[in-house]
């Protein structure tokens, strides 16, 4: 990553960063996103019987590798979760509902909301195995960043992972964040350390990405055995 060079006002002396909006953004509500291939819904109790289903897969304990929490060990402990995590207001969490299975094979949240700042975050994302690299996943994902930059004005949103979760960092590539650096064993989460790798998106560049996403989500992008013909590549 280039040295960057943070914008300034020239009229200032010394240099200060340049003026910007001070409104503080809305937060999110509790409402649902509808799409192509997937629906969000506020995450809820009823939730919890798809999603123990879905966390039965194969290879669904890796899924759980870099989470904070999981894998559950019954369906109780998930409904557990659940139930503590759907009520929170920060994060606050969707069920991902693909349209092909028509279960709930997921769940993603915004998080660290700062509206004075104009600052929030994509994350706590698990998909279960069935659903990891679909069409809807990547629906899904930006169902919420639309969410947050064009409904509620956000400046800047936010990707953050464990900097081993080569999945993660992926798909933040995949999705047009600009990777900003890794900060060195800023947590510990299941008594090991954690590097975090952090990406963003700001405001002036949200158009291209947002562009670029809905080329690829678009239906003449998808064959008939619903495989993409262009893959979602950054445009800027």
């Amino acid at each position: 990553m280039r040295d960057f060079q943070p914008p300034h006002d020239p009229a200032t002396e010394p240099p200060v960063g340049p003026q910007v909006d001070p409104t503080p953004r809305p937060l999110p509500a509790r409402v649902a996103h509808k799409g192509r291939s997937v629906d969000l819904e506020p995450l809820h109790l009823r939730h919890a019987a798809d999603l123990w289903m879905a966390a039965q897969a194969d290879n669904a304990p890796e899924s759980w590798a870099y989470m904070g929490y999981g894998p559950f060990s019954d369906e109780a402990a998930l409904r557990s979760f659940v139930g503590s995590f759907a009520t929170a207001h920060d994060p606050m969490a969707w069920a991902v509902r693909p349209h092909r299975t028509g279960t709930v094979d997921g769940w993603l949240s915004l998080m660290e909301i700062f509206p004075a700042h104009a600052h929030i975050e994509i994350g706590n994302i698990w998909f279960s195995p069935r659903m990891q690299r679909t069409r809807a996943a990547t629906e899904a994902m930006y169902l919420l960043m639309r969410h947050a930059m064009d409904d509620l004005g956000y400046r800047r949103l936010t990707w953050k992972c464990n900097a081993l979760n080569a999945p993660s960092r992926g798909a933040a590539a995949r999705l047009g964040f600009t990777y900003e650096g890794t900060l060195r064993a800023v947590l510990t989460v299941k008594g090991r350390r954690r590097d975090t790798a952090w990406f963003s998106i700001l405001e002036e560049e949200w158009p291209a990405r947002r562009q670029a996403i809905e080329s690829w989500l678009d239906d003449s992008n998808w064959d008939q055995q619903g495989r993409p013909k262009a893959s979602l590549r950054r445009k800027d």
